[in-house]
């Protein structure tokens, strides 16, 4: 698929419907993939929400040292900001 909108105007009716289907093709592609990416993330924290009710449960630290530490980096402004991502729409 190509970067750059077409013009209109040169589009016959059979174009423009081959354009609109084309387009609401790789919409519901994409669409799909979104909700299998939304999936993982649902199952990857229900995995990570059970660790820390398990650790919790057995009396074990909920942080660590590490954590801790970078956590205070963070706070003190120590740390770098990730880079902002220019393809977010």
């Amino acid at each position: 698929m190509e970067d750059t909108f077409p013009d209109l105007g040169s589009l016959g009716d059979k174009e423009l419907k081959d354009l609109i289907d084309t387009l609401t093709e790789e919409e519901n592609e994409i669409s799909y993939k979104r909700r299998v990416l939304h999936g993982k993330i649902d199952i990857l924290r229900a995995e990570l929400v059970n660790r820390l009710r398990q650790k919790r449960e057995h009396g074990d630290s909920l942080f660590s040292g590490s954590d801790v530490e970078q956590l205070s980096e963070i706070l003190a402004g120590k740390t770098q900001s990730p880079p902002e991502d220019d393809t977010a729409a």
